[in-house]
């Protein structure tokens, strides 16, 4: 910090950061602008008129400020942010990998871009021809018989896929007796609110010292409701990272208990080309267009999550379908008796599906197979490269991603997970999942939940290692350094607690 400091004492640094950070709200001037519209050239109309009672009494309290403010402070925000195109995104279990511009391109096609979803199917017979070739694509690479496009994101589409196990079961008559879902504590942590949502009761499953569901603990859980089971939300990968191995026994056990078995796909690119979840027994799996196939994530979106189904759910996919008839014309299906319907206006996420087509048809089987074996070798060199340093929390061979625990570094240092992933921003990384999947985090110990994926070189993984040790290096030399961190940012360490139990959600005028 420089010593230059305003009239008022405060350092020119400190202040300007204090500025630059304000909301827009609280930024230009009463009456500033940066636009210059020309007069009204049509008669002026009563708002009231218009809207009636949704009109407003008084004008909206937009921000009043000037092309140039808005531009930097907009530019201001975008280099705030960490982006996986600025480098390495070690999020565990939400797979941040790099998105080809060249499917960016596709999607920005003017004949995909220019569409309106309520045009007549004749005109847009590309864009259905696309959706149904993803489809088919989608089938192939997961065993099943059909897919649907429609949900918005991976939550959206196991709410889809429980809804059709719900319809599933009402239509046989069983619905009312059918109360319970299996899920082990190793699932995707989104999976017990989708069955809450549903009206299903949670039957928690542990998994065992190896961070695997067996299948006698299910057919425990099985034999404790005798035919109030619906079925099973088995994510596999396993948030734990690892495999699992018993897959095929498990749906077994729940489909002659007359359940079904839901795949959590969000782990799904570390499968590809090696493992189809629909010849395993798997009835429904959702698959996020976004972690397998390079659409954009979180902020990059809208999102999509496609669900894949077997024979026996075929009946109760959302409306509408895209249908292919003989003649080649393709057209959107609205009849089907025992569709669980709509769940969102139009039919998905058209851009999502230009992309992850173009991805699809860029990298072919080969190359999709290639996919999944760079996820997993990346995991597993960093695997290989700190286990010395930070212990595992499960010693199976690790799939698409791997968790250390911080067990010997807090009982050597009292530096725990919170510390080094805030010293990571110093290193100028964002931090891996933290103190996740919860079987990880036993005893008073903390997990790091690191996913390379399989977009990363290895220059970028061992500067990634190099981190990771210097930082346990430092911790048994100078623990406080890891403690106070960060300390190359604009914020130190922020008071989380407060911040999650007092959130500021909305800006208000004081």
């Amino acid at each position: 910090m420089s010593d230059r400091t305003t009239k008022t004492g405060t350092p020119i640094e400190t202040r300007h950061l204090l500025h630059s950070s304000r909301p827009i709200f609280e930024q230009g001037a009463p009456g500033r602008s940066g636009a210059s519209l020309p007069p009204l050239d049509v008669p002026s109309v009563d708002p009231a008129a218009l809207f009636g009672d949704g009109a407003r009494a008084t004008a909206a309290a937009l921000p009043e400020v000037s092309e140039v403010e808005v531009t930097r402070h907009f530019t201001r925000l975008s280099r705030w942010n960490y982006a996986i195109d600025l480098g390495l995104y070690p999020l565990g279990s939400c797979t941040m990998k790099y998105n080809p511009k060249v499917n960016e391109r596709a999607a920005r096609l003017p004949g995909f871009a220019g569409l309106h979803p309520l045009q007549p199917p004749s005109t847009m017979q590309g864009a259905l021809e696309l959706m149904w070739r993803l489809e088919k694509c989608l089938c192939e690479l997961g065993g099943f018989k059909r897919v649907t496009l429609q949900p918005a994101a991976g939550a959206h589409g196991e709410l889809a896929g429980v809804m059709m196990i719900r319809a599933y079961h009402a239509h046989r008559g069983d619905g009312a007796k059918r109360t319970k879902i299996l899920i082990p504590d190793s699932a995707h942590g989104t999976n017990p609110a989708t069955c809450t949502a549903n009206g299903f009761q949670v039957l928690t499953l542990k998994t065992g010292a190896d961070g695997l569901l067996s299948p006698p603990a299910v057919k425990e859980a099985i034999a404790a409701h005798p035919g109030e089971i619906a079925g099973i939300m088995i994510t596999n990968p396993s948030t734990l990272g690892v495999f699992e191995e018993h897959l095929g026994e498990i749906a077994d056990l729940v489909h002659e208990a007359g359940g079904l078995v839901y795949m959590d796909g969000a782990n799904f690119n570390a499968l590809l080309g090696k493992v189809r979840p629909g010849e395993a027994g798997v009835d429904v799996m959702h698959i996020n267009l976004h972690k397998t196939f390079t659409t954009p994530h979180g902020g990059g979106g809208p999102g999509s999550g496609a669900v894949g189904v077997g024979a026996a759910l075929e009946p109760f996919l959302p409306t509408p379908t895209v249908e292919r008839d003989d003649s080649g014309h393709y057209r959107l299906e609205f009849n089907r008796p025992t569709t669980i319907g709509r769940l969102r206006s139009f039919y998905g996420n058209f851009g999502m599906f230009v992309r992850a087509y173009a991805y699809i048809r860029e990298m072919g089987g080969a190359g999709l197979t290639k996919v999944t074996e760079m996820a997993v070798l990346n995991a597993n060199y960093i695997r290989a490269r700190l286990v010395e340093h930070y212990p595992l929390a499960y010693d199976k061979p690790s799939m698409h991603e791997v968790v250390f625990t911080d067990k010997r570094l807090k009982k050597e240092t009292g530096v725990q997970t919170l510390d080094v992933a805030k010293r990571l921003m110093d290193f100028g990384y964002h931090p891996p999942t933290i103190y996740f999947p919860l079987p990880a985090v036993t005893g008073g110990a903390g997990a790091l939940m690191i996913e390379p994926t399989e977009t990363e070189p290895p220059e970028t993984l061992d500067a990634f290692c190099d981190a990771m040790i210097a930082i346990a290096d430092e911790a048994h030399k100078d623990p406080d350094v890891a403690k106070n961190a960060p300390h190359q940012t604009a914020l130190r360490r922020l008071d989380e607690t407060r911040a999650a139990r007092t959130p500021k959600l909305r800006w208000t005028r004081e």
